[in-house]
């Protein structure tokens, strides 16, 4: 059976040469980084200059960098420590934010720490531009911006520049969720001038279970996990050393290869589009997912003309992986909130939703085979409804 891989928005395939770096530190380099003889410091080496090389990438101090264990703990430690520690009382976010950032959010909320506004959203998906500008100018209370950099499920770009200016004139906070964006774009967090920021190893081709979180220096955050002090006191733990010595090869590989990468799955995307327009009568696509400048080259969000819950359970046994929403927080497939915000109950019992997203290592030939199988798909659906 075809084995076809695109869902890379859920999680990448580890790079062969971030495969190889890894093997090697867990072979020869064993120690750790806490303790003091040789063993130690050879281990303590290679976590600082893997803190050193992301920060030169993303123009950021060293000390401006802390591993973490993934993207959903970075958004956790920024969001809460920011309501915890530095005196946040307001937060304007979304309903289109990652679910970690949703929950942690809602939680605060909950335990009466914070007051959140959701900005509205657009049909396109895109912010309320307008309604962010009147809301940050009242400076009463002490307001944390917490929106993501791209839509994990529709790949809608945010305007952070925009955004940020804001936040920086009205004297708020700027968290950006960029865990879709890091390695698929140049990131200059000083020339975006946002606060904080977060990314995770397996969106670029690196390994599950290491990320980082960017905090300016100026902002002071506070830990989430007490313990031995490691990360300068952000967070305790024993330091996923190889984990995180991947996730500095996978970025330093993604950046060396964007250009090539980005012209190759830009193509990829565009003739998704050209061949499902063409042989599925009445698709569309989520948000803005099909222009290249406002949204994410890596994620297609599609709308198939007709309601089918099983469709994910037909690809699979055509052998074909995508997503029917993010893969972040269920295998089941229901509605998500994204949906929930963009659709009325109607039209969404009306379309089915797919994502797919592309790697470099996807090839025409795996759209093909996506694309055929869903003209099959579809063909039971359109002729019933005809």
């Amino acid at each position: 059976m075809q084995k076809v891989y695109l869902d890379n928005a859920a999680t990448t395939a580890i790079h062969p040469q971030v495969i190889e770096e890894m093997v090697n530190v867990m072979k020869d380099c064993y120690g750790n980084p806490s303790s003091t003889h040789i063993f130690g410091r050879e281990a303590k080496a290679l976590l600082e200059l893997a803190r050193k090389k992301i920060a030169q990438q993303l123009n950021a101090a060293p000390a401006e960098i802390y591993f973490t264990s993934c993207g959903t703990e970075s958004n956790n430690t920024i969001i809460r420590s920011c309501v915890n520690d530095l005196g946040v009382t307001r937060i304007i976010t979304t309903y289109m934010e990652h679910k970690c950032v949703m929950e942690s959010v809602s939680d605060l909320e909950s335990r009466d720490k914070v007051e959140v506004i959701r900005l509205n959203i657009l049909k396109d998906g895109s912010i309320d531009y307008d309604q962010f500008e009147e809301l940050i100018k009242d400076q009463s209370k002490k307001t944390l911006v917490s929106l993501m950099h791209a839509n994990n499920e529709i790949g809608n770009l945010l305007d952070v520049k925009r955004i940020s200016a804001l936040t920086k004139e009205y004297n708020a906070l700027f968290h950006t969720d960029t865990v879709q964006t890091v390695g698929h774009y140049p990131i200059d967090v000083e020339d975006l001038g946002i606060d904080f920021a977060s990314c995770s190893a397996h969106k670029i081709h690196g390994p599950k279970g290491a990320g980082f979180l960017y905090a300016r220096k100026s902002t002071h955050i506070k830990p989430l996990i007490a313990g031995g002090g490691q990360e300068r006191g952000l967070r305790s733990g024993t330091e996923n050393v190889y984990g995180i010595v991947g996730l500095s090869k996978a970025l330093e590989i993604s950046l060396e290869e964007l250009e090539n990468h980005t012209k190759h799955i830009e193509g990829l995307k565009k003739y998704a589009i050209e061949e499902l327009t063409a042989k599925i009568p009445g698709v569309a696509f989520n948000g803005l997912s099909n222009d290249f400048e406002k949204s994410l080259y890596t994620v297609l969000s599609v709308k198939l003309p007709f309601h089918d819950t099983l469709i994910g359970f037909e690809l699979e046994l055509a052998g074909i992986a995508v997503s029917q929403g993010s893969a972040c927080s269920s295998g089941a497939a229901k509605v998500s909130k994204v949906m929930e915000t963009l659709y009325t109950e109607e039209e969404v019992n009306q379309m089915t939703p797919l994502r797919v997203s592309f790697s470099y290592m996807n090839t025409k030939e795996d759209i093909d085979a996506l694309v055929s199988t869903l003209v099959k798909i579809s063909s039971k659906h359109l002729v019933v409804n005809a």
